[in-house]
């Protein structure tokens, strides 16, 4: 997997100290924490948009 990443995430302090918590309990770092949020978003958003939501593919440059 690519750890690179081009997008740094400015977030409000109290947000990340909840993520920080949060993170704790399931015995995460904040990092993956934040990105089994974001996989599980996507997950219930592709179920209500259904084939009408796609992601778009990978292209080699």
């Amino acid at each position: 997997m690519k750890t690179y990443n081009p997008y740094p995430l400015r977030i409000d302090e109290e947000l990340m100290e909840e993520l920080k918590e949060m993170a704790e309990v399931h015995s995460r770092s904040v990092n993956k924490e934040i990105e089994h949020l974001i996989k599980e978003a996507l997950k219930k958003y592709r179920q209500t948009k259904g084939d009408e939501f796609k992601p778009r593919k990978k292209t080699r440059n």
